[in-house]
């Protein structure tokens, strides 16, 4: 009796130890599944017939490599509307999601992950409207913009410019740069001008587009309350270069410079670090909006 006790125990045991290894089977073979299942879903197709694989995060890079359609791409990292890849020969750079399927669309929750055009009104033979003394448009929308550019930098955000010098730009390549680059905002700064000195004063953001351009310029206005000019708040404009984009645009008229009141305030460093200043609260604004509602 107590050798077929230990028998039964012994076999007992045995059962107990395969039931372990086929556990342990079960779940090597499950967490497998679940490798492959997460590196699936980290791989990426490209949609469009040819894109660039660039060096870094951006259309001025260098470009490394051309990859056609059905391209597959391991997915390693993202930045603004980038995505870090590594092909299947192993070469690693960087891809636009707008060649990439829809779930891979980057929104930014915030100004740090933004792609923001600059857009500094007309420049080189178009001066732009003239103060009373003679000053030109051109040179004081580059001044602005250029110190825009810097603080939005700063907050961690990728700037383009349409010009960042005094040369001529066309209207039309100004919003064809933003559908390009796939931006989050277009920003375009001007200085209003009335066909008579001195018979008008204030500031007034227009957009064109009601649905993705006018939340943009509301939170933009919304900071521009204390710079010492009347804030008029938002318009609908009919221009160009916010008509012709689809993403969000803006045109921002800071002050009369035919207006001696306007013009002597647009020519202080004080007035343009608080107008800068509000842009950029007003953007950091609005990209916290939108992420909030998605």
């Amino acid at each position: 009796m107590a050798e077929s006790r230990r028998a039964r125990l012994k076999k007992q045991a045995g059962f107990e130890h395969h039931q372990l290894v086929l556990l342990a089977i079960i779940l090597i073979l499950g967490l497998s599944l679940v490798y492959k299942t997460i590196s699936y879903f980290k791989q990426a197709v490209v949609e469009t017939n040819t894109v660039a694989l660039t060096k870094g995060p951006g259309l001025e890079y260098q470009k490394l490599a051309s990859l056609t359609k059905g391209s597959r791409l391991k997915v390693l990292d993202h930045k603004y509307h980038w995505y870090q890849v590594k092909t299947s020969t192993g070469q690693i750079g960087w891809v636009p999601d707008w060649v990439l399927a829809n779930k891979y669309c980057l929104k930014p929750q915030s100004l740090s992950e933004a792609t923001i055009v600059l857009d500094a009104g007309h420049g080189g033979s178009d001066s732009g409207a003239l103060s009373n003394s003679d000053k030109k448009e051109k040179d004081y929308t580059l001044k602005y913009i250029k110190q825009l550019a810097s603080k939005l930098k700063e907050q961690g955000a990728k700037v383009y410019f349409t010009r960042d010098s005094d040369k001529f730009v066309s209207l039309k390549a100004r919003p064809a740069l933003a559908e390009k680059l796939h931006a989050d905002a277009f920003i375009s700064i001007h200085f209003d001008s009335s066909p008579n000195p001195n018979e008008a004063s204030g500031i007034t953001s227009y957009y064109y587009h009601k649905t993705s351009s006018k939340p943009l310029a509301y939170y933009i206005s919304s900071h521009l309350d204390n710079l010492g000019l009347d804030n008029r708040g938002t318009e609908f404009g009919d221009f160009l270069v916010i008509r012709d984009n689809t993403i969000p645009a803006v045109l921002l008229e800071l002050g009369y410079i035919n207006t001696s009141q306007d013009f002597a305030l647009i020519t202080t460093a004080n007035y343009q670090d608080s107008a800068t200043d509000g842009i950029v609260t007003g953007l950091k604004a609005y990209f916290n909006a939108k992420a909030n509602n998605n």
